[in-house]
């Protein structure tokens, strides 16, 4: 069975499946970063700039999360239309958030969401509070561990090689 992501990529879950194993909260970035939603985009553009991250959740006046605004929502909204950025409040440019996951969301679970909405950046709540997001650079890393692990194991008898060969490694 194949599951179109888009057109033109499909995948086959049974070959997908070991890659994506596993749930959001083992590879979520837990330190988040928010801006209430009437302060200027310039006061969010340097709050990114500091904290070296390329999105920031808008919340309303009682922390709630409203929205979201990523580097993109700054090219299109702002440079694009050429406004004076320190004019402009961040709950006028940010994205609505779209959909969100679980921290026990199974990783495969989230990643389709992401296709499905054609989003960079999901959202994990608990309740009615922001304690993750799972950025598409989290999936690659994701991935790439995934991936190394994977053929570790298959030149090795028994993960106590890999553990073995990894303690090795750290000495020298």
């Amino acid at each position: 069975m194949y599951i179109p992501l888009r057109q033109g990529l499909n995948f086959q879950p049974s070959k997908i499946a070991p890659v994506v194993a596993g749930v959001v909260r083992d590879i979520m970035t837990k330190e988040i970063v928010t801006i209430n939603a009437d302060r200027s985009a310039l006061e969010a553009a340097k709050l990114m700039t500091e904290k070296g991250i390329s999105s920031v959740f808008i919340v309303d006046r009682d922390g709630n999360p409203v929205g979201i605004v990523s580097e993109r929502d700054f090219i299109k909204k702002i440079c694009a239309k050429e406004l004076v950025i320190s004019q402009v409040k961040v709950g006028d440019i940010m994205s609505k958030i779209l959909t969100t996951a679980g921290p026990e969301t199974a990783i495969e679970v989230a990643v389709q969401r992401m296709v499905n909405h054609k989003i960079r950046r999901l959202p994990i709540m608990e309740g009615n509070k922001i304690v993750g997001i799972i950025t598409v650079t989290d999936l690659a890393k994701h991935l790439r561990t995934t991936l190394l692990l994977e053929g570790a194991l298959r030149d090795t008898e028994s993960i106590d090689d890999v553990i073995a060969t990894m303690g090795h490694d750290e000495k020298h």
